[in-house]
């Protein structure tokens, strides 16, 4: 339950993110805009963090990012943060903004057919019914008829960034056992810094100071946290479950365009919403358990002592929890409710 209420709360503060961006863009521009967003997502998570070590004088309860994982964090910047925002941009350029749209929803079926295929999770027939059911309300709620004008080039680069940014996902799942604030920061920088090189090198405009600390106040809390709370749900989920919850957020962004930007929803969108709240529903209820094994391994990740992490903690010191240090798992086999998190990835 906890990782689901992390994807729906990633997925709503994103969706706000679409209307607050459109009334940014008139006094701000595309490429500037999204060097703003991203931004002001790290340079904020710089500021918390800092803060909360100034507040507790303490590190992390959470395991640090370490030298190992550099590959995997490069893979997060090139396919996130790089490749992915420049192949849409062209892409949008090419096409019409419903056409790239409804592109834009094959996020969620690439993240889950490559954690399927490719990373090795498990999708029941359920949780993959359930999944189709978020997926065809995201498609509804972003289709408006008659204004479907789709350029071959122009659509092979927006599917293509969606499936950089599904690989993105798949490869933030590997690393959600580190801090999430840790590896946000480092993934918000990145992209920051690289759409920011590409609006210099495209001579973009730049916006005034109060479009720039309403741009970056936005990307703080749409995009630093969402994404924050987007890497515990991968670590809690799988990426596979993360992206049919983060699919929502068109209905985040549709119920947001009417607060503020006074749009209406038409009968479409509430059909598109009712196939979401039954995917949804279905989602959570969904029980998946059987006996499975688990492998002896050795890593590091926040923890407490439940039923997979019995270890003794050398020197006899006080153990405060959760905490997050190296230790061993055992060799085990056990039947209870799961879900293909990091402990729980094996063949069915």
């Amino acid at each position: 339950m906890k990782g689901s209420l992390f994807g729906l709360a990633a997925a709503a503060l994103f969706g706000v993110s679409t209307p607050l961006a459109k009334l940014l863009l008139p006094g701000t521009g595309p490429l500037a805009l999204a060097s703003l967003l991203y931004l002001g997502a790290g340079l904020g998570l710089v500021v918390y963090g800092a803060a909360v070590r100034a507040v507790s004088r303490r590190p992390s309860h959470e395991a640090s990012l370490r030298r190992e994982d550099l590959p995997i964090i490069a893979g997060i910047v090139l396919a996130g943060g790089v490749l992915a925002p420049v192949l849409m941009l062209d892409g949008l350029s090419r096409i019409s903004a419903v056409s790239a749209s409804l592109l834009l929803n094959l996020e969620a079926p690439f993240t889950i057919l490559l954690a399927l295929i490719v990373f090795g999770e498990h999708l029941g027939v359920r949780a993959g019914l359930a999944c189709l059911l978020v997926l065809a309300g995201a498609v509804a709620l972003t289709y408006q008829p008659g204004e479907w004008r789709v350029g071959t080039l122009g659509a092979f680069e927006i599917a293509g960034a969606c499936l950089l940014w599904g690989l993105d996902n798949n490869l933030t799942q590997r690393l959600s056992l580190r801090d999430p604030v840790a590896i946000v920061t480092v993934k918000a920088l990145g992209a920051g810094t690289c759409t920011l090189f590409l609006a210099w090198a495209a001579s973009a405009p730049w916006p005034g100071f109060g479009a720039i600390s309403a741009a970056g106040a936005v990307g703080a809390v749409c995009y630093g946290l969402s994404l924050v709370l987007d890497t515990y749900a991968l670590r809690l989920l799988g990426a596979a479950r993360e992206a049919a919850w983060f699919s929502t957020a068109p209905f985040a962004g549709a119920l947001g365009a009417v607060a503020l930007l006074g749009e209406r929803l038409r009968p479409a969108d509430l059909a598109a919403m009712a196939l979401m709240v039954a995917g949804a529903v279905l989602l959570l209820r969904e029980r998946h358990r059987h006996a499975h094994a688990h492998e002896e391994m050795t890593h590091d990740h926040l923890h407490v002592h439940d039923e997979h992490h019995r270890h003794e903690h050398p020197g006899g010191a006080e153990v405060v929890e959760p905490h997050s240090h190296p230790h061993r798992h055992a060799s085990l086999v056990h039947d209870h409710p799961h879900v293909p998190d990091m402990h729980h990835h094996h063949a069915h």
